[in-house]
């Protein structure tokens, strides 16, 4: 029996009040989703508020994303996702939370895919996040009422990565802060370095270029 990864994208296109568009970071679900697939996985997607994702950071010369956004089965699965509501946590071996700012937005509150997420891990699974996507973690909860993150070592685009890229004033927040906030242990590297970290099942990365070795990460933890 095949295994299977749930990528959790954001269903939120408008950064801020800038006028500049966002969405779901696709090279940090389109590169880890070859490292998933060339290890079994089948690759499916979520989002907050289903239908078309909204995607961003599409390159010219990024080929491996290229690639996987024209391939037909997953244009089509990024043309109609599902909602959270919809979904048996039991068909899923890893979610992984992919970034992009969007998830700033919408992942916080999206109960749904916080308790779908919640379900998996209750049951086994891996809970993955990238970038701005442990912004999704901030509302999982453990079944004692804990917060997931609470005590745990994790990762995320950091403060010093938000200021360089200019945006420190645009999110709604900063996400080591709030991360640190719930009690998690937040560890980085350099700015835009491959930083990723597991803690019990739950895996972390610091920024896109993380993404690889958090699905790497996540296909260890699971097997462990």
């Amino acid at each position: 029996m095949s295994k299977s990864v749930l990528f959790a994208l954001t269903s939120h296109a408008e950064l801020g009040d800038t006028g500049r568009k966002t969405g779901a970071y696709a090279p940090e679900f389109a590169h880890p989703a070859v490292v998933f697939t060339e290890n079994g996985y089948d690759i499916e997607f979520v989002s907050v508020r289903g239908g078309r994702a909204p995607l961003d950071g599409i390159k010219p010369d990024d080929a491996i994303t290229q690639a996987f956004l024209n391939d037909p089965v997953i244009a089509e699965k990024l043309s109609n996702t599902p909602v959270a509501e919809a979904l048996d946590p039991a068909d899923y071996d890893v979610i992984y939370f992919a970034g992009g700012h969007g998830t700033m937005w919408d992942f916080p509150a999206a109960s749904a895919l916080a308790n779908l997420a919640a379900e998996i891990y209750n049951h086994g699974g891996v809970v993955a996040a990238v970038c701005h996507g442990p912004s999704g973690l901030l509302g999982i909860t453990l079944p004692d009422g804990s917060p997931l993150v609470q005590g745990k070592t994790v990762s995320s685009f950091t403060n010093e990565e938000e200021i360089a890229v200019g945006l420190d004033g645009v999110v709604p927040f900063l996400l080591e802060d709030s991360l640190t906030e719930l009690g998690a242990k937040h560890q980085k590297a350099e700015n835009f370095s491959v930083f990723a970290v597991t803690d019990t099942r739950l895996v972390t990365g610091q920024n896109p270029a993380s993404a690889v070795e958090v699905a790497r990460q996540a296909i260890d933890a699971l097997a462990e």
